[in-house]
């Protein structure tokens, strides 16, 4: 029999779905006393090579309000030729093209190991892919240089019918022409005045909608990649810094917000609902025009964390207010804006952050265009998977289906709410609810959503011994290779009676998808509550789950213990309580967005190295190991990689660090000592090779002024208040006035244990 680790394992695998319970409770009263939701992570789009698509349309439950894909769940009459559905339990006929079926000649999508399943639906016009390059002139002459040329690359990266245009801005905002005829033409925009979407539609039409051209192609700015590929390359080499001169003790004048809106406009007119990424390129904030974050006078510093919580952000609603409704705009239309931020300041992402959330696009952050870190981060938008397609879909729509027994709270992820009102909405509202369909505009196959769910079957009724639930997820989108796709996941899990088998339901406790869960729903309250006031809704919610499932005797903390399936639940949350998700402490409020944004999307095994990083040791003792994050592990002949999502770290401790400094790595009798400071660089070379966005790499050693980096992470075990307590091991003393997880530990298990709490 399989452990529910293994079964865990399989339906991540299989179905790209991980639970917090993997039994559920059969009544709403308790299902609220288990304290986590009922909940889960589900990537839509999770890589199957196993899995090809069927070409065929899904057979649908003929119920006008039910309309669920036939699933390995459903009862058949093979002779009658019907199927009863799971859901509603309405029976069907099966179309004329399933007349030849029996038990031994079944259809794929009733086969139990096809609880996920791709269809390729023949649906309207396939049109192409459209890619819109929105780029900052008002660059140092380097950066613009770097940008330029990882531009041009692009363009060999994509598909040869793809669309493409170019809107260039600084002070004033261009809109180039992409015509063969060899003279560059551009439609000049003022960066200060706010445009609707009829005059920015008016304004380009007035240029082109009596040419020739114009019969032949909805749009002179939006051409196919084969006709203009010549004439952009040397168009986007031949762009020159913003010619305005900027006096001394001023910032550049940077029309970030009509750039962003004649973009939306040119797209909303030209390709409705249509699959398209406006790619916006930034090195600076917005300072002029709708959408301005500060002011051009350099003694004026953009807001920080202080200024925001004192109110003393002038231009932060007013921003946030319109880059949201650009989003939205956006989003309607089914278009997504990727945002590539690369400056040593802040370049107004807490502000332009919701273009991208709402619409699913990318956010990537950076010092400079002229780094590793930006150009093979932008390359990697363009990877393909193996069967050399682009990891990247559009017009994505997620329908959920369920059972009677429950109903859908909300999601949370790169979606927006599609505010369908139906039998599995909830009136119980988690992250973004009222609604069981969501559109997601862009995916990738990492793409996630939290889906958080209710219970909703009355304690005095109960479900017979035996009984299952089920959710079916429905998600609609355009494949990268332009064809429409549906696929179609079903889940089932058994129901349990929480009074007599409360052990059990225990046992199917995901700690690791139910401590990502609850992370979201704070990550998401944060953005509209006061950090401590979250921190201390996630500490309610930690003493609640170990009272409900300890094992103790009242008052007498020293007996608290916490089963197998719950037991690394705990150090979760107080690495979370500690992480910049949460915390605001030393990070600008573009960055607390930038990292909240990759938090909310990512899977499960990347967002929990985000709220607990892996800490690596190298050294002459043995092989590399997984050690903890702790100080303890500091040692002085010990090399660490540590891998936070973010950012990856080599620490070479004291002795090794003196040794390389020595030189006794360039000797030929210490060759072992050469191996062991490459092998940490290498594993770090295979992470940095495969993960989107790429890390920080950073390489520091004992005293080091980046060793913070590693320092600031590790549980604090050995501060310099308990430096010389007996018996311990001779780690590192962490300079910190934070609780180590120790006394994090010792004060929830007195708090668990008391009548009072």
């Amino acid at each position: 029999m399989t452990t529910y680790q293994e079964f865990i394992q399989q339906n991540e695998d299989r179905d790209g779905v991980r639970f917090s319970w993997n039994l559920w409770p059969s009544s709403r009263l308790e299902a609220t006393r288990l304290v986590v939701p009922v909940s889960c992570l589900f990537t839509p789009l999770k890589e199957r090579p196993d899995l090809p698509p069927v070409q065929y349309e899904p057979v649908l439950c003929s119920r006008a309000n039910c309309k669920a894909v036939l699933n390995p769940l459903c009862q058949v009459d093979f002779r009658a030729k019907v199927w009863a559905c799971n859901f509603c339990f309405q029976r069907n006929p099966f179309p004329p093209s399933y007349a030849g079926i029996s038990e031994v000649n079944q259809p794929a999508e009733l086969m139990p190991q096809f609880s996920t399943i791709e269809y390729i639906v023949q649906r309207g016009p396939q049109t192409p892919l459209i890619f819109l390059y929105v780029v900052d002139t008002c660059l140092e002459e380097e950066d613009l240089q770097a940008l330029k040329g990882s531009l041009q690359m692009s363009l060999s990266l994509l598909p040869p019918n793809a669309l493409v245009g170019l809107i260039t801005f600084g002070r004033m905002v261009q809109v180039h022409e992409l015509s063969c005829e060899g003279i560059a033409k551009s439609y000049v925009f003022r960066g200060t005045k706010d445009l609707t979407s009829k005059q920015i539609q008016v304004g380009l039409k007035r240029f082109f909608i009596c040419t020739r051209e114009a019969t032949r192609h909805p749009s002179l700015f939006l051409q196919p990649i084969h006709r203009v590929d010549m004439n952009l390359t040397d168009l986007l080499g031949e762009l020159q810094r913003d010619p305005w001169p900027v006096p001394q003790g001023k910032r550049p004048l940077r029309s970030t917000g009509v750039a962003l809106s004649v973009a939306v406009g040119l797209l909303e007119g030209t390709f409705p609902n249509t699959g398209a990424r406006v790619m916006l390129f930034v090195g600076g904030p917005p300072t002029q025009g709708p959408g301005m974050v500060v002011g051009d006078e350099l003694k004026i510093p953009i807001r920080s964390w202080h200024d925001i919580q004192k109110d003393n952000a002038r231009h932060l609603k007013k921003a946030t207010k319109f880059y949201e409704a650009l989003g939205n705009r956006s989003a309607a239309n089914g278009h997504s804006i990727d945002i590539y931020a690369c400056a040593l300041d802040q370049t107004g992402l807490l502000e332009m952050k919701c273009l991208s959330n709402l619409t699913g696009g990318h956010i990537v952050m950076g010092d400079s265009f002229n780094t590793s870190l930006f150009t093979q981060t932008f390359q990697g938008v363009f990877s393909k998977d193996h069967n050399g397609d682009f990891r990247m879909a559009f017009g994505g729509v997620l329908e959920i289906k369920t059972s009677r027994e429950l109903k859908v709270c909300g999601a949370i992820g790169p979606c927006v709410s599609l505010n369908s009102k139906g039998p599995y909405v909830s009136e119980n509202e988690m992250g973004i609810g009222g609604t069981n369909q969501w559109k997601m505009c862009s995916l990738t196959p990492s793409s996630t959503l939290g889906i958080y769910l209710e219970v909703v079957n009355q304690h005095n009724a109960p479900i017979p011994q035996g009984g299952r639930g089920a959710i079916q997820f429905v998600t609609q989108y355009q494949h990268s290779n332009t064809q429409k796709r549906i696929r179609v996941t079903t889940i089932t899990r058994n129901w349990a009676d929480a009074q007599s088998q409360i052990q059990h339901i225990e046992s199917s406790f995901d700690q690791e998808a139910a401590a990502v869960l609850m992370a979201r729903l704070g990550v998401f309250r944060a953005e509209s509550e006061e950090g401590p006031d979250v921190l201390r809704w996630l500490d309610r919610q930690l003493i609640r789950l170990c009272q409900k499932f300890g094992q103790y005797n009242k008052e007498d903390p020293t007996s608290f213990r916490l089963s197998e399936s719950l037991s690394l639940y705990p150090q979760f949350m107080f690495h979370l309580r500690r992480s910049p998700f949460l915390q605001v402490f030393n990070n600008s409020p573009d960055e607390s967005s930038y990292y909240r944004h990759h938090f909310t999307r990512q899977d499960l095994t990347q967002s929990l190295i985000m709220i607990q990083p892996i800490l690596y040791s190298y050294s002459f003792h043995g092989p590399p190991e997984p050690v903890l994050l702790d100080s303890s592990s500091i040692l002085p002949d010990r090399i660490l990689l540590m891998d936070t999502f973010f950012q990856l770290v080599i620490y070479n401790g004291e002795t090794i660090a003196q040794w390389q400094k020595a030189g006794y790595q360039e000797m030929p009798e210490y060759q072992n000592f050469k191996q062991l400071l490459k092998a940490p660089q290498d594993d770090a070379n295979d992470i940095l090779e495969t993960r989107f966005p790429m890390p920080r790499y950073i390489n520091t050693e004992h005293g080091g002024s980046q060793a913070r980096f590693l320092l600031s992470k590790v549980n604090p075990s050995q501060t310099h208040n308990n430096l010389y307590a007996w018996g311990q091991e001779s780690g590192a003393p962490i300079l910190t006035d934070d609780v180590s997880l120790q006394v994090f530990m010792d004060h929830l298990k007195k708090l668990a244990v008391s009548s009072s709490a």
